[in-house]
């Protein structure tokens, strides 16, 4: 028997074999250094993170310090203005809107005021029978300033200048007329009854 020869592969195809082996070894070696780098990466990753947390949480830590010193700060200055601002809301009250009607009855109110006496009701009284609502008499009389014992006084003496009067009659009839009993007391007391 005779042997036979082996063929031979032609070479292109022994390139191609060796060329095929070569990359496949050189893909496991680069996939591992893949891993290798895709690892390190990964842990380089993970220290940047918690160094960046590390700051994060030393910030918030110093945020709140930073806070208490600027509120110290606000502290220390806002006592200085402060009383400033209290001062000035105590000097200027605020004054409320007045109707041409409520400006009216003031008006008419301090105008009876300086013909004869009134006590606090019995101005009221007036106004609204003069044609003023209760609330624009009411608002006048509250609005305007007057010594309420000074205007007991001053009925009392007209009602002496008129007719003669007891001690406990002038209470009672200044009493009718609207004044407390103590405004009525306090007139009889200064007129000498």
């Amino acid at each position: 028997m005779t042997k036979m020869k082996k063929a031979k592969k032609p070479f292109y195809k022994r390139i191609w074999v060796w060329a095929l082996a070569i990359i496949i070894v050189a893909a496991i070696a680069s996939g591992g250094e893949e891993d290798t780098a895709t690892e390190s990466t990964a842990t380089e990753e993970k220290a940047v993170t918690e160094t960046a947390d590390t700051k994060t949480e030393a910030t918030k830590e110093e945020a709140p310090k930073v806070e208490e010193t600027k509120a110290e700060a606000t502290e220390e200055e806002a006592p200085k203005e402060e009383p400033k601002q209290e001062e000035a809301v105590r000097e200027e009250p605020a004054k409320p809107e007045v109707s041409l009607s409520q400006q009216n009855a003031i008006s008419k109110a301090e105008q009876y005021l300086d013909y004869t006496a009134f006590s606090h009701s019995g101005l009221i009284e007036q106004l609204t029978f003069d044609g003023f609502s209760n609330e624009e008499a009411t608002f006048a009389v509250d609005n305007i300033t007057v010594d309420w014992k000074e205007q007991a006084v001053k009925k009392g003496q007209d009602y002496l200048d008129y007719t003669s009067f007891s001690r406990s009659g002038l209470i009672e009839q200044l009493t009718f007329d609207g004044f407390s009993r103590e405004e009525a007391t306090h007139a009889v007391d200064t007129l000498g009854l």
